[in-house]
Formats: C-alpha cells, sequence, structure tokens
C-alpha cells in the first residue's frame, strides 16, 4: 500500500452486496471525527465505483485510496468535515 495516512477505524463489508457496502459506509463515516480515516474491505468488485461515486456526490468525504487484491476490494475514505 502506498498510502500516507493513518486508518482510524477498519470496516469489514465482505460478503454484502449493494447496496450495503455504500449504506454501511456511510453509517461509519458519520461516527468518526473530522479527518479520521475509514478503512472499508469488500467482497463486491461493485463497490469499487459505488464508493467512488458515492463520495464524488458526497460533501464532507473524500475516497483516499482503492486498491484490489486477493479478492478484496479496500477503500479509504477520509472525513473531511
Amino acid at each position: 500500500m502506498s498510502a500516507e495516512f493513518d486508518i482510524t477505524e477498519t470496516l469489514d463489508v465482505k460478503g454484502a452486496s449493494c447496496p450495503m457496502p455504500v449504506v454501511k459506509t456511510k453509517s461509519a463515516i458519520d461516527a468518526l471525527d473530522e479527518g479520521d480515516v475509514l478503512e472499508v474491505l469488500a467482497t463486491d468488485s461493485g463497490s469499487m465505483s459505488d464508493i467512488d461515486g458515492w463520495a464524488a456526490g458526497t460533501e464532507g468525504v473524500e475516497l483516499v485510496e482503492q486498491e484490489e487484491g486477493d479478492g478484496v476490494y479496500r477503500h479509504y475514505v477520509r472525513k473531511t468535515e
């Protein structure tokens, strides 16, 4: 991982399919403080575009990075406000 940020919390949504990864990500990010980074672990390949689209259209969050390996999609979302 090339990321230069600290992970505040990890959310495991492996096995969940659309729209649950986004729904659970939103709930988890709402509970964090500004500047915190949420790591989301998913097995749904659609989560790559779903979480990207959600973050792009949602004020107060930033998709920092996404990566895939060993069948797990990792998303890093920062709360910005």
